[in-house]
């Protein structure tokens, strides 16, 4: 069975998509400046994980201190994260600010797009999934 990653809210599963690898993006909600991290399915002993392989950030300011491994390549500084592979990324969503997008094959998706209002899915989580997903039983 192949897998993919799935976008789920609260009310359920949102959307499950057949990606091996996709970035995070988004803006800072108080500096207004973007950020990205690309994401891979990895196996592990616990069962399939996402692995944060690249970091990017277009600036710096407040709460955006750059790792001392960063390297600034056209106005953009790009780092790799010490971080284990994770088992799902919960992503916190609100009126208030700028929505997440979900990028994959040069394209890039908004959050309220794949799953929904801010209202409808306040919290989004981010998980490797079976692809296509199992029926749901009657």
């Amino acid at each position: 069975m192949a897998l993919g990653i799935c976008l789920a809210a609260a009310a359920g599963l949102a959307i499950s998509l057949p990606l091996q690898s996709f970035t995070l993006a988004w803006d800072h909600s108080i500096e207004k400046i973007r950020w990205e991290e690309d994401y891979t399915l990895v196996a592990s002993a616990q069962g399939p994980r996402l692995r944060l392989t690249e970091a990017r950030i277009r600036g710096s300011g407040a709460g955006m201190e750059m790792p001392t491994d960063a390297v600034l390549r056209g106005g953009v500084w790009h780092y790799t994260p010490l971080l284990g592979p994770l088992e799902q990324l919960n992503l916190a969503r609100s009126g208030q600010v700028a929505d997440y997008s979900v990028c994959w094959a040069g394209r890039c998706h908004r959050m309220a797009d794949l799953v929904g209002t801010f209202a409808a899915a306040p919290l989004v989580r981010v998980f490797a999934c079976p692809y296509p997903p199992s029926p749901s039983p009657e």
